[in-house]
């Protein structure tokens, strides 16, 4: 037998989930990270689970990694010291930026610029010139360029970015300097704006390839010792990263390009609810990723997750295919305090982390958190990942108390009150990513997930009036299903600005079918041969005159027929869709896309034994807690003993290894084939 493998490194838990690609027998396994070296959480995560299963390590065939190294070293500020060539007289590109300033009224008073990845004393100029249309204009200065490389070196850069006005047109130049620089500074990394985003706008470029240099010598070197380690391990096994657009990728495009994959975690998870979610019958999804520091949240339309061109990432916003995930400081970790000058109680964004973690750990943390409200309320089960993590309810307890004094109110209020507010924070979250694109959240169910999410679900979808409530199996450790699920993906562009006046039907089906070999390319280098592959485009359109895109999608039969009058009334109804109106004025391309997808990894999902509504015998206990104002007697179940059809009455606690869910009074729980929790207001069941 073969096994896939998912693995998920977060800021708390490394989740690993284990796939028998046979019968989709699962099995699962949670282990601390290992911040200082993630390999370290990764390799023990391995060996946990392979016991668990009872199954050689060498047995492994694939290994589909979601990874925060990017994201750490972007967020924690320890990537490479970049070096930066650029056109001459555009030295002070990153530092003059776009004018735009975050923030509400007079929010350019307070706000820090934030200091550029690549210093300004490490930016030298080329003296060269191409045009728009790709021409030369004045040819590269080699003996200019060589005596400036020598500067670089001599301020100790080790990583490199080339990124030349026009590139996207005519790369001739950056290759050429890139020649040089190998030859000057020898084995340095050096990104080309040209390979890592060939688009127009010269600052967005830039600041992307620089973003790559910054974090590639970190990304490459953690990936080469955990594919050295894996190696070793399980010879046979092939190791996949997954990309921020929740497409999979190999080791060496991850280690070239790691700009694609700061959303890597994020992604994980949506594509684990929508697998998921898929084998119910639900295609319409907002999915809530609640863990340890921060909370996720993604929408999903007709099985397809929206994908965004941008990824933000703490300060840094650069141009980078990603699901549209927002994040807000909402987790079980986040810390609640009253400030003495207001007196008003308030959730994060501060989270106590993985160390000490909240006081519930005993790992010696004293600050009351959103996981020790739960915990005071009666909805956390005695202790976590099967007994092996026990809780402090008196830590808990003695943490909550100090909000009650400062709040003047009995401490089951007070733990309700951090708890109220930090839904109202991710209420708002799911507004963003619903209300504010033009969806109604009525029309999607919630698909909850992460180690606290079951536990604010029900509460969530009340607040949106998105139903179903959806919990799957191992929530906690979903991301890692979506490692294991998705595929390999790749993805090509170009800028291509023209009226439609000005272009053709076919000038485009070229273009395209261009677009289509050049991504086609990589994952024939993953084994993946054409016949497999799957491809999709997508147009980046505006009017004539408009200063931004909206992107329209194709499917691979619409590129031989009227492309351009599919393109057009497709926009006028995103246009009006997002902004209420369309224009009749004229519509014009700026950017052609192509993207190749792998075929789906062979993994049936597993199904649980059926039964009748009775859900008696998973009782293990009754414990009274606190909910809605009050205090209520609910019964404890265990997850694994529920069978499909079993319905749960709230107020009810479902426990499991990874994560705890609540079911409110008035509501309802069903157990369906796969063993997909689906909750209910009573009233509609």
């Amino acid at each position: 037998m073969s096994y896939i493998l998912g693995v998920d490194v977060g800021g708390t838990f490394t989740d690993l989930l284990l796939i028998n690609e046979t019968n989709g027998e699962t099995h699962r396994a949670k282990v601390p990270s290992t911040p200082s070296d993630p390999s370290i959480g990764v390799l023990e995560g391995i060996s946990k689970i392979c016991d668990r299963a009872g199954i050689s390590q060498a047995d492994l065939s694939h290994v589909m990694h979601g990874t925060t190294v990017a994201t750490n070293a972007v967020l924690e500020g320890k990537g490479a010291k970049v070096g930066l060539i650029v056109t001459q007289g555009y030295r002070q590109i990153l530092q003059i930026a776009r004018s735009f300033v975050p923030g509400g009224l007079a929010g350019w008073i307070v706000w820090p610029k934030p200091t550029p990845l690549a210093l300004l004393e490490n930016t030298v100029e080329a003296k060269e010139r191409i045009s728009a249309k790709g021409e030369v204009i004045e040819e590269l200065d080699e003996p200019a360029m060589i005596e400036s490389l020598k500067y670089l070196a001599g301020q100790d850069v080790k990583a490199l970015t080339i990124s030349l006005i026009n590139s996207f047109t005519n790369d001739s130049h950056e290759r050429r300097i890139a020649e040089l620089a190998a030859s000057v500074m020898g084995e340095i990394p050096i990104s080309l704006s040209s390979k890592i985003l060939p688009e127009i706008k010269e600052y967005e470029r830039t600041l992307t390839t620089v973003a790559n240099s910054y974090v590639r010598p970190t990304a490459a070197k953690y990936l080469k010792n955990l594919e050295d380690e894996l190696t070793k391990i399980a010879p046979s096994a092939r190791l996949h990263i997954l990309r921020s657009d929740g497409g999979l990728m190999g080791v060496e495009t991850a280690s070239s390009a790691p700009v694609n994959m700061l959303m890597s975690g994020p992604a994980g998870g949506v594509s684990g609810a929508l697998w998921l979610a898929r084998q119910s019958g639900y295609k319409n999804l907002l999915t809530l990723d609640m863990g340890g520091t921060s909370t996720d949240v993604a929408l999903v339309q007709d099985g397809e997750p929206r994908i965004g061109r941008e990824t933000t990432v703490g300060d840094l916003t650069i141009r980078a295919s990603s699901v549209d995930v927002r994040t807000v400081g909402a987790g079980g970790g986040s810390i609640a305090h009253v400030p003495e000058l207001t007196k008003a109680l308030r959730v994060g964004p501060q989270s106590a982390g993985a160390v000490p973690g909240p006081a519930a750990y005993g790992k010696g943390g004293l600050e009351p958190t959103v996981t020790d409200a739960n915990a005071v309320l009666g909805y956390l089960p005695v202790g976590l990942l099967d007994g092996e993590m026990e809780l402090d309810y008196e830590a808990s307890q003695t943490a909550v108390a100090g909000v009650a004094q400062a709040l003047d109110l009995d401490i089951y209020k007070a733990a309700s009150g951090i708890v109220d507010i930090v839904n109202e924070n991710m209420f708002g979250a799911l507004r963003l990513v619903s209300v504010q694109q033009g969806y109604d959240p009525r029309e999607f169910a919630l698909v909850a997930f992460g180690g606290a999410g079951p536990l604010h679900a029900n509460a969530l979808g009340r607040l949106m009036g998105s139903w179903p409530v959806i919990i799957p199996p191992s929530p906690g450790v979903l991301c890692a299903y979506g490692d294991a699920t998705t595929r390999l993906r790749s993805e090509s562009s170009r800028t291509y600005i023209r009226r439609f006046s000005s272009t053709s039907d076919r000038e485009i089906e070229k273009l395209l079918g261009e677009l289509h070999q050049e991504a086609s390319t990589e994952l024939l280098g993953e084994g993946v041969s054409a016949d497999l592959q799957e491809v999709t485009y997508s147009v980046d359109v505006r009017y004539h005159g408009q200063g931004f895109e909206v992107t329209i999608g194709l499917s691979s039969n619409e590129v031989s027929g009227a492309i351009l009058e599919i393109i057009g009334d497709r926009f006028a109804k995103e246009h009006e869709r997002l902004f209420t109106f369309a224009l009749d004025t004229e519509c014009e391309l700026v950017h052609l896309r192509a993207v190749v997808q792998g075929e789906h990894p062979k993994v049936s999902a597993e199904m649980i034994a059926q039964a009748d509504s009775d859900a008696s015998s998973a009782v293990i206990s009754t414990r009274e807690i606190y909910v809605d104002g009050a205090m209520a007697s609910a019964s404890i179940y265990d997850r694994r003993k529920l069978r499909a059809n079993n319905v749960i009455n709230g107020p009810a606690i479902v426990t499991e290894m990874d994560s705890t869910t609540l079911i409110l009074p008035g509501h309802a729980g069903k157990l369906d084939t796969f063993g997909n929790l689906i909750i209910n207001p009573i009233s509609a069941n």
